[in-house]
């Protein structure tokens, strides 16, 4: 359920921590901790508050759209999947999309296409399909890239979801 300031105020209660506030404190301990089960975990939980709209205008404040785009480029699976994921989940806003694309977030987002885990592949696709834009569209419509939206929206068996995000993606992107 989405988020508004009253439902806020009534879930965080007198001695509660300001959503702001609590964004913040998870960013500071991810840069704090070399522990990389507790990044996971730290990142993991800022992806499922990039879902909420309430939440868009903290996440760009606090850099935390950065911070899923560095875990990105990290070789710790679990560091991509929840970095593609809090992209996923923040870019259906325009404002979002537009600091991600800003940031270099395109070819990264790309780069997830090949990974071996599921869900980062799922997440790649539906982020292209909000992230994909007259300002962007070059970028992501390469026929590298088309070749490999194609394939996913052709391998029924392989993964129903993939098969289906490629479909939705090339139905929308694709003008031919």
């Amino acid at each position: 359920m989405f988020t508004n300031d009253k439902r806020q105020a009534e879930r965080t209660g007198r001695s509660g921590t300001p959503r702001a506030q609590y964004l913040q404190e998870l960013v500071t301990e991810f840069q704090k901790t070399a522990n990389e089960e507790s990044k996971e975990r730290i990142v993991a939980n800022l992806a499922n508050f990039a879902y909420d709209p309430y939440n868009y205008s903290f996440l760009r404040q606090l850099n935390v759209l950065e911070l899923f785009l560095d875990c990105i480029t990290e070789p710790n699976e679990k560091l991509v999947e929840f970095g593609i994921g809090g992209i996923c989940n923040s870019c259906v806003d325009p404002e979002n999309a537009a600091m991600i694309i800003q940031c270099g977030g395109i070819p990264l987002v790309i780069q997830c296409l090949s990974s071996p885990v599921r869900n980062t592949v799922t997440y790649a696709l539906g982020s292209l399909y909000y992230l994909c834009d007259s300002s962007s569209e070059k970028e992501i419509l390469k026929p590298k890239v088309i070749d490999v939206i194609r394939r996913y929206a052709a391998s029924e068996t392989a993964n129903g979801i993939f098969s289906n995000l490629a479909y939705a993606f090339l139905e929308k992107h694709m003008h031919n």
